[in-house]
């Protein structure tokens, strides 16, 4: 749950202690009571919902107040690294600027820092302009210890209202062997609200893309891993994408983290194309409350006929929200998977399936 939903809960919790106690001393009427809890029930099944979303509303901003151009070779102008690119905007960016990169194979670890809102990255195609590179989570960091997953991304985006157009992320570590620790590779982190990628591919193995946090939309994206390849507790539509694994043994496609009933976090992938090779899930409960839907999506015969996996906890099993709507292909059957997983109808469907799961209609536009 993040800062807000923290707070918000503490509050609402904390009055209605507060009304609790007022009832009883002051009347100490029954009907208050029933009252009260009621009130707290409702609440309660609110937030559970997708009708309700811990977010503020969001205002978008997509004129350009600024453009910068990187180019590997200097004599072209600009920047010739997009670090250095991103260095340049004011620490509290508060208009859209727009980083044109030009073709090539840009070898370097990138971040956005929070405070720089409204940033665009825009490459030749997702073929020509590439960022790369090669950390691991037990890799050392400048501070002598462990990077993390959290720390091992090529690319960091902690600032919202990002956008990233036809360009590829990159972290070329080695598929691990099994069971071999420490090797998380993530070539993406989205750590922040309101991000969208369109026309990007993203390359890895284990952990290819972190959705760590936020509300995320992903339209016609390329996304290549071996194990929990799309994994952490974004609000995200992935719609139109291309998932495809490389691994030679069993791998899984999700790792969702919802942990809460209270959280309104979970993965949706919409007219989407699953292939590949090895034997792979179409997730894993990293979360207790863990929730992934695939609706209209093409799945290849590498999909086990479980499709899901409950992380080695059968309480799990009761809380989970796992889901297909009408999907296709060779490992979309639904008559071999696992019991508390669903075959959803229209109606379940419905709210994961549009702009509306994300509350796209306020901050997508003509992206």
């Amino acid at each position: 749950m993040n800062s807000i939903m923290k707070q918000t809960t503490f509050t609402i919790l904390i009055l209605l202690m507060i009304n609790s106690c007022s009832c009883i001393s002051h009347s100490k009427s029954s009907n208050e009571l029933k009252v009260a809890e009621e009130g707290y029930i409702n609440w309660v099944k609110s937030w559970g919902s997708l009708k309700h979303t811990p977010f503020q509303e969001a205002k978008n901003k997509l004129k350009p107040c600024k453009t910068i151009k990187v180019h590997k070779k200097s004599k072209k102008g600009g920047f010739t690294s997009i670090q250095q690119a991103i260095n340049s905007i004011p620490i509290f960016n508060q208009c859209r600027v727009v980083i044109y990169v030009a073709k090539g194979t840009y070898r370097e670890k990138v971040e956005i820092p929070s405070t720089m809102a409204y940033i665009t990255i825009q490459g030749a195609s997702m073929k020509k302009t590439i960022i790369v590179w090669d950390d691991t989570a037990n890799r050392t960091g400048n501070n002598g210890k462990p990077l993390g997953t959290y720390g091992s991304a090529t690319f960091a985006v902690n600032s919202p209202y990002f956008i990233a157009k036809n360009i590829t992320f990159k972290n070329k570590a080695p598929i691990p062997r099994s069971g071999e620790l420490g090797k998380q590779a993530v070539a993406m982190r989205i750590s922040a609200d309101t991000a969208a990628f369109i026309h990007c591919k993203f390359i890895g193995s284990q952990d290819t893309l972190y959705d760590h946090q936020g509300r995320h939309y992903f339209k016609n994206c390329h996304i290549q891993g071996s194990v929990d390849f799309i994994f952490g507790n974004g609000l995200s539509l992935y719609e139109g994408c291309h998932l495809h694994a490389k691994t030679n043994a069993f791998g899984a496609l999700t790792a969702q983290k919802r942990d809460s009933l209270l959280e309104d976090t979970g993965f949706s992938f919409v007219n989407c194309k699953v292939t590949g090779s090895g034997a792979l899930y179409l997730g894993r409960a990293w979360g207790t409350f863990s929730r992934v839907v695939f609706a209209y999506t093409y799945m290849d015969k590498i999909i086990l006929p479980r499709g899901w996996y409950d992380w080695g906890d059968k309480n799990r099993q009761m809380t989970v929200f796992f889901g297909q709507f009408k999907c296709s292909g060779p490992g979309a059957s639904h008559g071999g998977r696992v019991s508390w997983s669903r075959e959803l109808t229209q109606e379940e469907a419905e709210p994961f399936i549009s702009l509306s799961f994300i509350n796209g209609h306020e901050w997508i536009n003509n992206l």
